[in-house]
C-alpha cells in the first residue's frame, strides 16, 4: 500500500514537473507579454489544481487585477479574454499612511512572503467581507487561498499571484494546497515577474534609443528648422506609402506584408535616415539665396548700384554745367540709366533666390553686367561683380554651387558611417539599409551607392519616394515656395516616367491617396489644389 503511494506521488511529482516545463518552454518562445501572462496563470492552476486565479500588478501604491479566472464559473476576465475587468484594485497603503495588511495580497507585497491559507472563512487575521460578499452573488465558495509574490531577479515585489480553491484530484472536494502546490506556484510567479520585469527593461531601453533619434532630429530642428521639420515628416509620409503598398493586393506589392516589428522598424529608420546632416554646416543647409553665406552679399550688391547711381548723378551734373543747352537731353539719359539700373537689380535680386532652372540668356546677363566698371575708393575700377558672385548668380537650380552640393551629398555618406557604429539589434538589422537609400535611383543613377531597383528593399523605395514628395511640398524652404499638390504630383509622375523613382510604389501612392492623408495633416490648404 505504502509502495502504491509512493508511486502515484512519484507520477504526480513527474506530471507537475512535466507541466512546470511545458509552461516554462511556451512562456520562453512567446514574445506577447499578455499571452505570457495568461500562459502562467492557467499554468498556475492546472499544476496546483486550482479553481480560480488572480493575477495582481502593481501600479500606483495598488495591486491592480490583471487577469481573474474561475472554472466552475467559467469566468475570465482581462489578459487576452477580451473581457473588460470590472473588479477594483486593491490599495497597498490605509488613508493614514499605513500599509494595508488586512488584505491577503497588500500583506504578501508588504511582507513578500506566500500566504496559504486552508480555509478563509474561519481564517481571523485577513479581512474576507470583500470575498464572502463575491460568494453570496455569484454562489460560490471561497474556501483555501495561495498567494505569492511575483519577485524578480532583482528581489523587487511586482505583482502577486493568488489561487483560489484547491481541488481533490479524486473527490474534486476543495482541500488546502499542498506544500508541492505551493513550491511550483513560487517558481511560477517569480518566472512571470521576471517576464514582466525583462520587457519593462525591453520598453525602457527601446523608449531610451527612440528618445535619443528624436533628440538628434531636435538638434537639427535647433540648428536648422528647415531641415528639422523635414525630419519630423518624412518618418509619416514614408509609414503611409509603406501601408499603401502593403495594402496593395496586385503586381509584385500583393506579397509585401509588414508586422508591427516591421513598422517599427522602418519608423526608426525614418527618424535616423538624415542624421548625417548633424554634420553638415549650417550655412549650407540654410542657403536661402546664391550669394548668401553668413548673410546675403546681395547687399553689397546693392550698394554697388548706389554708387553707379551717385556717378550717373554726378556725371549728369557736370555734363549739364558744361553744355547747359544740353541740360534737358543729359537729363532724359540720365533718366534711362536709372530706369537700367533698377531693371538690372531687380533681375540680379531675381535670379538671387533660385529656382527649378536658371535660363542660359540669363546666366549670360550676369556675365554681362559683371563687366560693367565701378569706381573703387582708392580711385581705380573694378568688375562689377567678382568671379565668385558670377559663379554663385549663375546656379542652374536651386541656390547651391556645385561645391556646397557636394557638402549636401556627403550628408548620406556621414549617415552611412554612423549607422554602421550602431550595433542594431536583429529586429532593427535592416535600419541602415532602409535609411541610407533615399537618393538612390531606380536606373542606378543615385547616390552615393548607385543602386538600381532590383539592390534596394521596398522599404528604401518607399522613403525614396517619401523624401521627393517632402520636399516639393515643404513649407519651410529657405530657398523655394511650396508647391501644390498638383505640381509635386506632375513632377513625381515624371520622375517614375524616367525611372527615378518606384513605378508600382508611385501606383500605390496615387490609388491609395497617400498624398491626400499626407496634406491633411501637414499642407496649408491652398496647396491642396486636387482631390
Amino acid at each position: 500500500m505504502i509502495a502504491q503511494q509512493h508511486i502515484e506521488l512519484n507520477q504526480k511529482v513527474t506530471q507537475q514537473l512535466d507541466e512546470l516545463i511545458n509552461i516554462g518552454l511556451a512562456v520562453s518562445a512567446e514574445t506577447d507579454v499578455a499571452k505570457v501572462l495568461d500562459n502562467i496563470v492557467r499554468g498556475a492552476k492546472a499544476i496546483a489544481h486550482a479553481d480560480g486565479s488572480t493575477l495582481f500588478l502593481l501600479k500606483d501604491d495598488a495591486l491592480h487585477m490583471e487577469i481573474v479566472q474561475s472554472s466552475s464559473l467559467n469566468l475570465s476576465l482581462g489578459g487576452v479574454s477580451g473581457n473588460p475587468m470590472k473588479m477594483s484594485s486593491v490599495p497597498l497603503y490605509l488613508p493614514d499612511g499605513t500599509k494595508n495588511l488586512s488584505n491577503v495580497a497588500s500583506c504578501v507585497y508588504h511582507t513578500n512572503n506566500t500566504i496559504n491559507i486552508a480555509d478563509a472563512y474561519n481564517d481571523q487575521q485577513f479581512d474576507f467581507s470583500g470575498t464572502k460578499k463575491f460568494d453570496q452573488q455569484n454562489n460560490y465558495y471561497s474556501k483555501s487561498f495561495l498567494a505569492v509574490p511575483m519577485r524578480n531577479h532583482e528581489g523587487d515585489t511586482v505583482g502577486v499571484l493568488e489561487l483560489i480553491n484547491a481541488l481533490d484530484a479524486d473527490t474534486h472536494d476543495i482541500i488546502a494546497f499542498s506544500d508541492f502546490a505551493q513550491r511550483y506556484t513560487e517558481t511560477l510567479a517569480s518566472l512571470a515577474a521576471t517576464v514582466l520585469t525583462k520587457q519593462q527593461l525591453t520598453n525602457d531601453l527601446e523608449q531610451m534609443f527612440e528618445t535619443l533619434i528624436q533628440l538628434i532630429a531636435t538638434a537639427i530642428d535647433e540648428a536648422s528648422p528647415y531641415t528639422g521639420g523635414h525630419c519630423r515628416r518624412l518618418p509619416e509620409l514614408t509609414m503611409l506609402i509603406a501601408e499603401a503598398a502593403h495594402n496593395t493586393d496586385h503586381g509584385y506589392l500583393k506579397d509585401f506584408v509588414m508586422s508591427e516589428r516591421d513598422r517599427y522598424e522602418l519608423k526608426i529608420a525614418g527618424w535616423l535616415h538624415d542624421c548625417g546632416k548633424i554634420t553638415t554646416p549650417i550655412y549650407v543647409i540654410d542657403k536661402a539665396t546664391k550669394l548668401e553665406t553668413i548673410y546675403d552679399r546681395i547687399q553689397l550688391v546693392d550698394e554697388r548700384f548706389e554708387i553707379l547711381r551717385r556717378d550717373a548723378e554726378i556725371n549728369l551734373l557736370k555734363r549739364s554745367m558744361a553744355q547747359p543747352e544740353l541740360a534737358q537731353t543729359f537729363a532724359e539719359e540720365y533718366q534711362q540709366q536709372l530706369a537700367q539700373l533698377a531693371d538690372d537689380q531687380a533681375f540680379l535680386h531675381k535670379v538671387n533666390k533660385g529656382g527649378e532652372f536658371m535660363h542660359p540668356e540669363d546666366q549670360q546677363r550676369v556675365r554681362d553686367l559683371a563687366q560693367r566698371q565701378i569706381h573703387t575708393p582708392d580711385g581705380g575700377t573694378r568688375n562689377f561683380l567678382s568671379d565668385n558672385e558670377i559663379y554663385n548668380l549663375s546656379i542652374a537650380r536651386g541656390t547651391l554651387n556645385n561645391e556646397e552640393r557636394q557638402v549636401i551629398n556627403q550628408h548620406i555618406s556621414s549617415t552611412i558611417n554612423m549607422l554602421a557604429k550602431i550595433p542594431f539589434p536583429k529586429h532593427l538589422k535592416n535600419v541602415p539599409e532602409y535609411a541610407c537609400g533615399h537618393h538612390e535611383r531606380m536606373d542606378g543613377k543615385g547616390y552615393p551607392r548607385g543602386l538600381t531597383r532590383e539592390q534596394m528593399s521596398i522599404q528604401a523605395r518607399a522613403m525614396a519616394i517619401a523624401d521627393i514628395f517632402e520636399a516639393l511640398t515643404a513649407k519651410d524652404r529657405p530657398y523655394k515656395a511650396p508647391k501644390k499638390l498638383s505640381e509635386a504630383l506632375a513632377i513625381l509622375a515624371k520622375m517614375k516616367d524616367e525611372q527615378h523613382i518606384d513605378p508600382d510604389l508611385y501606383d500605390a501612392f496615387m490609388h491609395h491617396k497617400v498624398y491626400l492623408k499626407y496634406a491633411q495633416e501637414f499642407l496649408d490648404s491652398e496647396q491642396c489644389d486636387v482631390d
